[in-house]
């Protein structure tokens, strides 16, 4: 009996197979985090880089003036910043960060997130 060969992708493949090919492909590479996104003019630009039950990885890039409003999450969230400079409201209070610094964002407690100058950030969302 022959081995059954490798399967290719069927037209019928979800985004979702995609994307965990996609993330795949950065495994076991050299990255440069600040490369992860391009800035868009007027937009905020995400790129999920991986996805596991205990947590996310994800990368952003800011137009300047573009902004999350204010939200909480049930996870404690790390963002370390990649380049630029933003605002980050914790509870209500200001906490302005740049290239190369981290803040943590607390579970349960409101944030929000504006672009000072054009910035991208990694945000790491812990879920346990």
């Amino acid at each position: 009996m022959r081995k059954p060969t490798a399967k290719t992708k069927k037209a019928g493949q979800t985004k979702s197979t995609a994307k965990t090919k996609k993330a795949a492909n950065l495994i076991a590479k050299s990255i440069v985090l600040a490369d992860l996104t391009k800035y868009q003019a007027g937009a905020i630009v995400s790129r999920e880089v991986l996805r596991k039950p205990t947590g996310t990885v994800t990368a952003f890039a800011f137009d300047a003036g573009q902004a999350l409003s204010e939200h909480t999450a049930p996870f404690d969230a790390l963002i370390c910043v990649l380049d630029g400079a933003a605002e980050m409201q914790i509870s209500g209070k200001p906490h302005q960060v740049a290239a190369g610094q981290m803040i943590i964002l607390p579970a349960n407690k409101p944030h929000a997130v504006k672009a000072v100058t054009r910035f991208k950030m990694l945000l790491v969302m812990i879920r346990s």
